[in-house]
């Protein structure tokens, strides 16, 4: 009997020397990288049931499993990627489609997603779009349907992307964010009406007679529904109502937005509809003389990591971005590995942060 050098005993398992690949010795084989088929003919089974042990399927016997990993010990096998979506049907990699992906939110849910998916063993190939064309969403989605995505994730936070990604036709599973696209797709969203809803209520709590509003660009869905809660909420407290003011995300927006609006003194509440035209205001309300909070309180939108150290601290909605990529993730897998249904729409609950740039309006302090 052939042993081990210096252990006195034959190794556990089946025994090498019989069943090593055809024209191979334990010498020459250390210097090649062993296949599935080695193992297989090592463990004395089919590819096939490799296969099964490497996906975990329970079907395999206990005593079946461990000789096919005691063989992939001794050979020192590790399988590839492609063994095992060739084992499995799949390609281990998804997919993801965003959108203005600079921006703190989108970047934020795009590594969430990265670092889920590297943890459930799948790549990410993704694709970072723009334009505004239909074409050019189309084109995307069939360039991951061609890489062989095993399922797809679009940030799609305008409402013509959701449109155009109705019209794709995609054949593999999709998971949206932000859009609702009917019964074919599930999406994940943050509470945004809630999120505007906290802010007014807060700032109208302090004395602020009316709240002015600073919005997102038309056609974003986060943008168009917190408008739709701070007019309802506004409305519902019988306060005036005003048009909100268009901005498109930058602090430059909300720095010329703010200018405006600094110079009215009937102005004593601002609500924006993120954190960064919140610190365009800041700086226009600095500038024209009048100070935060005691004349004009201020709230941003999504409590960015600099949100807590401008001066003052901004009070702010904060979103978290990191559940709302990670919860997709995992929605999406649950698709991949459970009966050919919709996942259920989830939205994602927000926190109102009060810190300092909030206060008693001028007319109801003590």
């Amino acid at each position: 009997m052939t042993r081990s050098a210096g252990d006195g005993a034959p190794p556990p398992g089946p025994e090498p020397h019989k069943s090593l690949p055809k024209g191979r010795s334990r010498r020459n084989f250390a210097g090649a990288r062993p296949v599935m088929d080695d193992v297989a003919r090592l463990a004395g089974v089919s590819k096939q049931t490799v296969s099964r042990v490497l996906n975990d399927n329970p079907a395999v016997r206990p005593e079946t499993r461990e000789a096919v990993r005691t063989a992939m010990r001794t050979l020192g096998y590790r399988p590839s990627r492609s063994a095992r979506s060739l084992a499995s049907g799949r390609t281990r990699m998804l997919g993801v489609i965003s959108f203005d992906a600079a921006r703190f939110g989108p970047a934020s849910i795009l590594t969430a997603i990265n670092t889920a998916a590297q943890e459930a063993g799948y790549l990410v190939s993704s694709i970072a779009l723009d334009t505004a064309d239909r074409a050019t969403v189309v084109r995307a989605v069939d360039t991951l349907s061609a890489e062989g995505a095993d399922g797809v994730i679009a940030i799609a936070p305008q409402r013509w992307v959701g449109r155009a990604l109705a019209e794709a036709h995609l054949d593999t599973p999709l998971m949206v964010l932000e859009n609702d696209l009917g019964k074919d797709a599930s999406f994940v969203t943050a509470d945004n009406r809630a999120g505007a809803r906290m802010a007014t209520e807060h700032l109208l709590d302090l004395g602020h007679t009316t709240v002015r509003h600073i919005a997102g660009p038309l056609g974003w869905l986060s943008a168009d529904r917190r408008v739709e809660a701070w007019r309802a909420t506004l409305r519902a407290a019988g306060a005036p109502v005003h048009e909100p003011l268009i901005g498109d995300w930058s602090a430059d927006s909300g720095y010329e937005l703010g200018r405006g609006l600094a110079g009215r003194s009937d102005v004593t509440a601002i609500f924006a509809s993120n954190d960064q035209m919140a610190l365009g205001v800041l700086r226009a309300l600095h500038e024209s003389g009048r100070h935060v909070p005691d004349d004009v309180s201020v709230v941003g939108y999504d409590d960015i990591p600099e949100a807590a150290h401008l001066l003052p601290p901004l009070t702010t909605v904060r979103t978290d971005f990191a559940e709302i990529g990670t919860r997709s993730l995992r929605l999406l897998l649950s698709q991949l590995d459970g009966p050919p249904e919709p996942a259920p729409n989830q939205v994602v609950p927000v926190e109102l942060i009060v810190r300092r740039s909030t206060g008693r309006a001028p007319n109801r302090r003590p």
